[in-house]
């Protein structure tokens, strides 16, 4: 049997990558400078690292699932290339606007919890113990409603959503990931 683990839940654009308009291009594709030395100190603590990303482009048709899978295969790349890695990628491609079979309501859509419960289910992860990091207010409300710590990150899409995160609960506001994952050390969240 597996213990329960602490994870940290990474939003990918705004937090691990830049924030590029419906990204569907791998040479779009650029880190945020400091986020793989974040997921490098999250590894080397022993804490999972799971990507949890809506990508309503997926639903909206600016690319198919198999070029979303090019661009995390890209991602996971460049985060070797500097020695960190995640643990697991989970994604929605649905949205209520898309087409076809994409077009809908979807509890894995964050704020919906359903990515962050089978990220706990497939790698035993102790919820309590885990973190939620993104720049959206929906980022935080996914955490909240998988009973994970929240953190808002002022990178994407933060800097105007930070008073949005407050009114949410977020647990505190960090100008980046690198800044968050020092802080949730500080502050006994995570222990190294």
């Amino acid at each position: 049997m597996r213990h329960p683990r602490a994870a940290v839940f990474l939003d990918r654009d705004g937090v691990v990558n830049e924030e590029v308009h419906y990204l569907s291009k791998v040479e779009d594709l650029a880190l945020i400078p400091g986020t793989a030395a974040a997921i490098k100190r999250l590894n080397n603590a022993g804490v999972t690292v799971i990507v949890v990303t809506n990508q309503s482009a997926v639903a909206r048709g600016y690319l198919s699932e198999d070029g979303l899978r090019d661009l995390h295969e890209a991602m996971i790349k460049m985060l070797a290339d500097d020695g960190a890695s995640v643990q697991g990628i989970y994604y929605s491609p649905y949205h209520p606007e898309g087409t076809g079979d994409y077009r809908r309501e979807s509890l894995c859509r964050k704020p919906g919890p359903a990515m962050i419960f089978a990220a706990a289910e497939d790698f035993a992860i102790s919820l309590p113990k885990s973190v939620l990091i993104g720049d959206r207010i929906n980022d935080i409300r996914a955490g909240r409603a998988g009973g994970t710590h929240a953190v808002m990150v002022r990178t994407g899409h933060g800097a105007k959503e930070t008073t949005w995160a407050e009114a949410a609960e977020a647990d505190f506001i960090a100008d980046d990931l690198s800044k968050a994952v020092a802080e949730l050390f500080s502050r006994g969240i995570l222990t190294d």
